[in-house]
C-alpha cells in the first residue's frame, strides 16, 4: 500500500509565499511613511525650547532660564513651566510670551519649591509643547 505524499500532505502552494511578501512590503512602506511623516512633524514646530536652568531664589520665587529658537513664521508663542514643592505638588505656574534667544522668568510660588517642570513652548498651529 503506497500513499502519494501529495495526497497526505497537500502541494505546495505557492500563491500563499507572494501574498505573505506583498503584505510584509505593504507594511513596511505604510511604515516608514508614518516614520517620515513623524520625523518631519516634530522638526517642523514653529517654536522649540530648552530649560538651561533653574534658580530657587526664596519661599516665594523661582528664576528659569530657556533657550528659546523661533521660526520666522512663528505666531502667537506661548512658553510653560511649573514649580513643583518637595511633595511634586504644583506650587507655582508661569506662563509668558518668550523671545528669540536667551529668556530668564520669574516664577512666583505658594510656598517653598524644590524644582522646575519645563512645559515647553507652543505657537499657532503647534499642537505639542517643545
Amino acid at each position: 500500500m503506497s500513499v502519494d505524499l501529495a495526497d497526505r500532505y497537500g502541494t505546495n502552494r505557492g500563491g500563499r509565499r507572494v501574498v505573505l511578501i506583498a503584505v510584509t512590503v505593504v507594511i513596511s512602506i505604510v511604515f516608514l511613511v508614518w516614520l517620515g511623516w513623524a520625523a518631519w512633524f516634530n522638526s517642523s514646530a514653529g517654536a522649540k525650547s530648552q530649560l538651561q536652568g533653574f534658580k530657587i531664589e526664596d519661599e516665594h520665587t523661582a528664576t528659569v532660564r530657556v533657550l528659546v529658537s523661533l521660526d520666522d513664521g512663528a505666531e502667537d508663542v506661548h512658553c510653560r513651566a511649573r514649580a513643583l514643592a518637595e511633595d511634586k505638588s504644583v506650587v507655582g505656574e508661569l506662563r509668558f510670551t518668550p523671545k528669540d534667544g536667551l529668556n530668564q522668568e520669574v516664577l512666583t510660588t505658594e510656598r517653598l519649591a524644590v524644582s522646575v517642570d519645563w512645559i515647553g513652548c507652543t505657537s499657532k498651529g503647534q499642537s505639542r509643547a517643545q
